[in-house]
């Protein structure tokens, strides 16, 4: 079959081969470095290019549960995804499996937080292993395009999910000369049509997937599964030989490398074979018989095939790019000690973790690792490249900042009391007063020329007098500010992922009520403030509304930005509809995003906390009254909620001097309305249309280049729809405040 050549990522040809196999369905969410494949895709179908229905999931759990859905339904099903979200999702593929219902998911490896890390490991591939998924291992780019269609075709052989690994930054993004078939007919031919034994749509003979089941069935169910990757493990050489054919490109499920007569064996996993062939050469140049084994199958297992690679070597050195913490070695070098122990094998095994969290693997390490192998002191496990960290001088234990003490910020700025008849007011909260509280925030942080994390963040810790505990969900104001060893906080802070920020902060809340109650800690006020951004409250929004009916007496801040910007830009929930984003292209057959941005102040007002509001830095002193407001509900009440409209120039493709004028504008055309929801009673803080001042939508959307193309006649039917939908909001919220 022709070929052509593609100069091109592991990343893209992923996306290569999901189009050309034609699958009907990927569900997903972004996370690095695994979401160049969405975002390739989408080009693709905004080109008309592929008609992949393309379902943006607000977490990885979710999209695990889109997939198997998709999959139960008979679609061809494609997923990708890394590190955390692999994780976050791992409850669902046994689920896959264990019904088996074939499908395919790259995993772009990544090391697994925390602390976090967006580098390239194998801790996250490693939790996958009991799952009940074939996992194929490509360490080229090449491999990345062609397991992409072996995987298929095998996940609908022996009905399984079939996993594609690779890692991350290396494989995943390093651009290779690459060849791929030309026709997409041929990779269609070689996969197949799918074929349905127990179609779940079948009306006229339904089924039950999923039943409940118990002994003696269940043990019966994982026997059939043991058999299918049995199966899959008998299979595996016949389509890799049929490949060969079709593609000239022969592959085996362990690939070795001057192996056959090394007395010094290197086993490890990914690009970092390539690197280990590298280093051979020059120890073979030098004399020694050196020789490297890879594995292009992790599971199956291939035992037999590696033994018969591995026999004849005096000492095999496992490299692994993971820690099995306390068995002693990483997960690989286990199972090959186990496997050379039933074949019956005689070399000493050592095994070295190396490579964490992407650290560079370079052709000399290779002969300083099997070095320490031969060496008869060297023990059997260790780790490689370890050097002393920050923190192991006496002058680095101290602190960056001194201590903000209650009587450091407590300068009657914000006095925030109720009167008579139980309502909250704010005395002050100008500008000018609330400059005398110190900041919280250290003016170093690497966020990027107007971006309004820092403004945000600065006008409402401002407007705070009492003593702040911060929790930073992941995201740009998370990463900007704390590259280790570094941190911007002046405050007690705290990071965990997107999808468990505000559950994380109630425990730190309820413990500090605790040990104040017992007289472990000084009584007295602290405010608790989780802080939210990048599209957090997609797949936090679970964690914040379950935090908020309990009740927990915090305040949960999000900046607004409009989508996931840490992770390049793709689409979130509140994205505007039809802007432009990483996974929401505009092309012949795409104009962005396809549907309305989410309400969320009226969602976390549906839960009946007492303060929920919006502000924008365009309004400065409203945002600082009601920031005050919100912490003093925080304090004495329960959950606050507080949303600012933050503004992004580098994916918001605007000018960055210009951003309070583009704020303003999303505030005037009642995008981003002010208002607030005190114990049920909605009040607006500021009619755009009563001050004379209000705009059409794309008078705003015209600022950016996100969404200047709504401004055009072709797209004049979604700048419609959104000026409509902006509308009814603004009207409905304007006859909430007039009913009270």
């Amino acid at each position: 079959m022709k070929q052509v050549v593609a100069y091109a990522s592991g990343n893209e040809m992923a996306a290569i081969a999901i189009k050309q196999i034609g699958y009907d369905l990927m569900g997903y969410y972004p996370i690095t470095p695994s979401t160049q494949i969405a975002e390739n895709l989408d080009d693709m179908r905004a080109r008309g290019e592929t008609d992949l229905v393309m379902i943006a999931a607000e977490g990885e759990h979710s999209a695990a549960g889109i997939c198997y859905g998709a999959s139960v339904a008979g679609g061809r099903v494609i997923n990708a995804t890394s590190a955390n979200g692999l994780l976050y999702a791992l409850e669902q593929f046994p689920v896959q499996s264990g019904t088996r219902y074939p499908m395919v998911m790259n995993v772009v490896c990544r090391t697994v937080s925390g602390p976090l890390s967006i580098k390239g490991d194998h801790s996250d591939i490693m939790y996958i292993l009991n799952a009940g998924w074939p996992i194929l291992f490509a360490h080229t780019v090449q491999q990345v395009y062609d397991f992409n269609i072996i995987a298929l075709r095998l996940a609908e052989q022996v009905r399984l999910p079939v996993v594609v690994a690779y890692d991350g930054f290396f494989t995943s993004h390093q651009k290779r000369r690459c060849l791929r078939f030309e026709d997409d007919q041929a990779v269609r031919q070689f996969v197949g049509l799918k074929k349905e034994p127990y179609p779940f749509l079948d009306l006229e003979a339904p089924i039950t997937v999923g039943a409940y089941m118990n002994e003696p069935d269940l043990i019966n169910n994982r026997y059939q599964l043991h058999l299918a990757m049995c199966e899959a493990d008998r299979l595996l050489p016949k389509l890799f030989e049929e490949y060969g054919a079709l593609s000239d490109r022969k592959y085996n499920k362990v690939e070795g490398y001057f192996h056959e007569d090394a007395q010094e064996l290197l086993v490890l996993l990914g690009s970092s074979y390539e690197t280990a062939k590298e280093g051979v050469d020059k120890m073979r140049k030098n004399g020694k018989k050196a020789g490297a084994v890879t594995l292009n199958v992790l599971r199956p297992f291939p035992g037999e095939e590696l033994f018969a690679a591995c026999k004849q070597a005096d000492t095999i050195l496992v490299a692994d790019r993971q820690d099995s913490y306390g068995a002693g070695g990483g997960n690989l070098s286990l199972e090959i000690r186990a496997m050379m122990q039933k074949y019956g094998g005689t070399a000493r095994i050592r095994s070295l973790v190396y490579g964490l969290g992407g650290k560079d693997f370079f052709a000399e390490d290779v002969e300083k690792m099997l070095d320490l192998a031969r060496d008869p002191e060297a023990p059997d496990f260790d780790y490689y490249g370890v050097n002393p960290g920050f923190g192991t001088k006496p002058e680095e234990e101290a602190g960056f900042f001194a201590p903000l003490t209650q009587e450091k910020t407590k300068v009657g700025a914000t006095l925030v009391h109720r009167d008579a008849s139980g309502e909250v007011l704010v005395d002050g909260g100008s500008l000018n007063a609330t400059a005398a509280v110190p900041k919280r925030i250290a003016p170093g942080h690497g966020a990027c020329p107007g971006c309004g994390i820092p403004v945000n963040l600065n006008l409402l810790l401002r407007a705070i007098e009492d003593p702040v505990v911060l929790l930073f969900q992941t995201g740009c104001g998370m990463i900007v500010t704390t590259p280790y060893p570094k941190t911007s906080f002046k405050v007690p802070y705290l990071h965990n992922l997107f999808q468990n920020g505000a559950a994380t902060l109630s425990g730190v809340a309820e413990i500090c009520y605790r040990k104040q109650r017992r007289g472990e800690l000084p009584p007295g006020d602290i405010i608790f403030v989780m802080v939210s951004g990048d599209g957090g409250m997609d797949i936090g929004m679970g964690s914040a509304i379950g935090t908020a009916l309990r009740g927990h007496r915090l305040l949960l801040f999000e900046y607004d930005n409009g989508g996931y910007m840490n992770t390049g830009y793709q689409l979130s929930y509140s994205t505007p509809k039809g802007a432009r984003s990483a996974t929401s292209h505009v092309g012949v057959k795409q104009y962005g995003k396809t549907f309305f941005h989410k309400d969320m102040p009226r969602l976390m007002a549906a839960t009946n906390i007492p303060y929920v509001a919006t502000v924008a830095e365009s309004n400065p002193t409203d945002f600082i009254r009601k920031a005050a407001k919100a912490a003093f509900y925080a304090k004495t009440e329960g959950t606050a909620y507080l949303k600012a409209l933050s503004a992004c120039p580098l994916n918001w493709n605007d000018i960055p001097a210009t951003e309070r004028k583009v704020i303003e504008a999303g505030v005037n055309c009642c995008y981003f309305p002010l208002y607030e929801i005190e114990q049920g009673v909605t009040r607006l803080s500021y009619a755009p249309d009563a001050a004379g001042k209000k705009i059409p939508v794309t008078d705003w959307l015209a600022m950016m280049g996100r969404t200047k193309h709504l401004c055009g006649e072709e797209y004049q039917e979604v700048a419609d729809s959104l000026q409509q939908e902006v509308d009814r909001r603004y009207e409905r919220l304007k006859m909430e405040a007039q009913a009270r």
